[in-house]
This record gives structure tokens, sequence and C-alpha cells, in this order.
């Protein structure tokens, strides 16, 4: 699942190469063309090396940096500081979800509409019990399917109307998971902005895009 995000998170920012190995410098961490090029690898593929969480974890915060700017007087880890943060999580879908969600910056309602572009529904409430605490009677844990939907919405509205796109298709849930529907998504979602540098480009409507050309 850690090497599906990273290649799907990759094609959905339409990100080289460098791009990605500039966004794991951006985290303080320095991953080397060869590493990345078997973590890209698909897993029937020869070459393929599992991604370990901690390296997903790295990527997922530049990932932050890029899109939304370094917080404000944070002083940047080194790389072994980085590394022995990062192997500290206990990296599960939950977190991965809320990464993308700060990412992007996405609330709940937008992540809905992503997951709409998929044709996978999920209620506000059970979203909402995604990032509870783990401890809290409503925290519920977030699989498989509601992640690779999300980033196949994700992909589907980024690349919408781009010359060449191509067409992804749903990822279809198993039986007992949550259910699907068809729906008419919005083109466009809006969110309100957030306190770090560099939060989002402001549309017509004065109000901040979820989504801004990632730095190059």
């Amino acid at each position: 699942m850690n090497n599906y995000c990273l290649r799907r998170l990759r094609y959905a920012l339409d990100l080289n190469d460098k791009d990605v190995l500039d966004t794991f410098a951006l985290a303080s961490y320095k991953l080397t063309p060869s590493e990345l090029k078997s973590y890209l690898v698909k897993e029937e593929d020869k070459g393929y090396v599992e991604l370990p969480d901690y390296i997903l974890v790295i990527f997922l915060d530049g990932l932050i940096i890029k899109m939304r700017g370094a917080r404000e007087g944070e002083t940047p880890l080194t790389q072994v500081e980085r590394v022995e943060q990062s192997k500290k999580v206990k990296l599960n879908n939950n977190m991965v979800l809320n990464k993308i969600k700060i990412a992007f910056t996405l609330n709940s309602d937008d992540l809905i509409k992503m997951l709409e572009l998929a044709d996978f529904r999920v209620s506000k409430g059970e979203m909402s019990a995604f990032f509870r605490k783990p401890d809290h009677r409503n925290y519920r844990e977030c699989g498989n399917q509601l992640i690779r939907n999300l980033l196949t919405g994700i992909t589907v509205h980024l690349h919408k109307g781009k010359k060449g796109a191509v067409k992804v298709k749903p990822v279809k849930s198993k039986p007992g998971s949550n259910s699907q529907a068809s729906l008419q998504a919005k083109s466009k979602l809006k969110s309100s902005g957030k306190s770090r540098v560099g939060s989002g480009v402001k549309g017509k409507s004065g109000k901040v895009s979820f989504y801004k050309k990632p730095n190059k």
C-alpha cells in the first residue's frame, strides 16, 4: 500500500523523478534515484522493493512542505533526526488520510467530494470518525479502499481537462465495505485558508483553492 500511495501521488501531481527526490529533500532526506526507482516498480515486476513506513511518512511530510510551505520559525531537522522521528510513527491509513488532507488543504466536505469523483460514497459522520483519536468511542479505522479511491478522485480532479490525460478507473470496493454511488461532483473545490506560508491560491471568489501547483 505504501508503494501504491507514492506512485499515485506522483502521477496525480504530475511529478517527475527529480520532483519526487526534491520533495524528500524538503523533509531533510536524501533518497537516491535507484532507491526511488525500486519503490516505483509495481509489486509484480522485477526490482520491486517494499516502501518502509518511515519513508512514506517522510515523503508525506515533504509533500506538506511542498504544497503549503514550511511552518514559520520551525527549525529544519537533520536527516538523522528526521529518520529517528519518522521511525517512531506508527503509520496507518488514518494518518495517511490526515497527511493528504493537510497537504492539499482539504476539509471533510472536500474529501467526500474527491471520493465521489471515484464513485465512492462516505458520509460526513463516517469521515469525521477517521480523524478521531484511537481511544475515542466513535473512532473508525480507515481501510485501503478509501485511500485508493481518494487518490483516484484527486487524480481525476487534477487531470480533468488536461490534454492527453488518461482516464482513471475507480477502485471497486469489496462486499461489506463502504457503499458506492455514481454521484455528480463539482469540478472545483474550495476550502478556507490556513496559517502556513503559501497555503493556497485565491480564486475569483476570494476563497483559497484546495490545490495549487507544486513548487518546482
